[in-house]
Parts: C-alpha cells; structure tokens; sequence
C-alpha cells in the first residue's frame, strides 16, 4: 500500500510544476488541511486516485467550493480496502474561526464516534489538522495539540496517527516521526509517502 500524505504547504512538484514520476503507484491520498480546494481537486485528479480530507482552521471556502472528487473524512469512519481511516478537522479554539475547537468539544466528537469505532474494534490510520498535545504541538493557543487524542491512540492503537498544522523543514523522514508504543505519530506538513502500512491489521 503506497499512501501520500499532505498538509499546509502547495508543493510544486504536485501543482505546477507536476512531476508523475515521483508519484507513481499512489493507492490514495490523505490531506490533513490548510490547502486550497483546487489543489486537492488537481491531485486527486492528476493521479487517479481517491483523495480523503479533513479540513484545517484555514479552509474556510470548503463550503461554498468544496474540493471536487475528494471525500470529507471529518468525524467519519470509512473502509479503503481493509484499511479502516478516521478523520477529525480543525485546530484548538483561538479566535472562533471556523473549524477551530475547544478540548471539550473535541473530545464530544470522540465521544459520538465511540460506537462505531468499537463496532469496527477501532481504525488503522487516523488523520487530523492538529497532533496530539505535547507531540510536535507548539505552546501558542493556536498550535497546542488536543489531549484527548492520546485516548485514541492509547485506546485502539492505529498504525498510523498523521496530523498537519504545524509547519517544520525535515532534512530527513524520521524527523516528522515519534513513536508512540506500535503508532507513529507522523507530521505531513508539505508532503510525505508511506510504504508500509498493512491491509491485514485487523
């Protein structure tokens, strides 16, 4: 299973400046927010392949143009094959923007979805805007991550927790990546692949 990851960043290889060969074999594409509508809708399009998303505190023309061909993962549960993906807007609350909440109202979205991750025994990869609170979160209220994510991780164990918001330079992959017990909490700001992440987990 070949993923690409996005988030906050326009790149050029993947707009304007397309290059295919660097994108060959992508299963589906997975957008942690603060991205134009057009440039997800280009992508999806551009490699053929299914582009899930949720929204960042900036994405405030999702409404009136949502991206064309993409599929809105926010507080959703949905099967790509056997992988199960699960999605959750927006930043920490700051300004009272658009998708931007409080810890409690995000740990109230956990909490409606709790049924259904029980019924499918949890998910194998999350997506978010924002990462966990104290994982390469920064301390301004805008950028803090949200506690009660680490319930999540803690609770079902994805293989994968990937998250956008915070923009760093990596010189190297590992960089975007901890290791929380079996999850990698990885930051896709601009881009980055996964290679490994297995369909037979459940």
């Amino acid at each position: 299973m070949k993923i690409l990851t996005i988030s906050d960043r326009v790149e050029p290889v993947l707009y304007n400046e397309f290059n295919a060969e660097m994108f060959t074999g992508i299963d589906f594409v997975l957008s942690c927010g603060d991205l134009p509508p057009e440039y997800l809708s280009f992508i999806t399009s551009r490699l053929n392949a299914p582009l899930y998303y949720v929204r960042g505190n900036h994405d405030i023309r999702y409404d009136t143009k949502p991206p064309e061909g993409c599929i809105d993962l926010d507080g959703r549960l949905i099967r790509h094959g056997s992988l199960r993906l699960l999605g959750l807007e927006g930043s920490r609350w700051y300004n009272g923007n658009p998708n931007q909440y409080t810890e409690p109202q995000m740990r109230q979205k956990l909490w409606k979805l709790r049924p259904r991750l029980w019924w499918w025994k949890g998910a194998d990869i999350i997506i978010t805007h924002a990462p966990p609170r104290h994982i390469h979160d920064g301390e301004d209220l805008c950028h803090r991550g949200f506690r009660c994510f680490h319930g999540l991780i803690d609770r079902y164990a994805p293989q994968y927790f990937i998250h956008g918001h915070i923009h760093k330079t990596f010189t190297h992959p590992s960089q975007r990546m901890t290791h929380i017990s079996t999850t990698t909490v990885l930051n896709t700001f601009g881009y980055h692949i996964i290679t490994d992440a297995h369909e037979d987990s459940q």
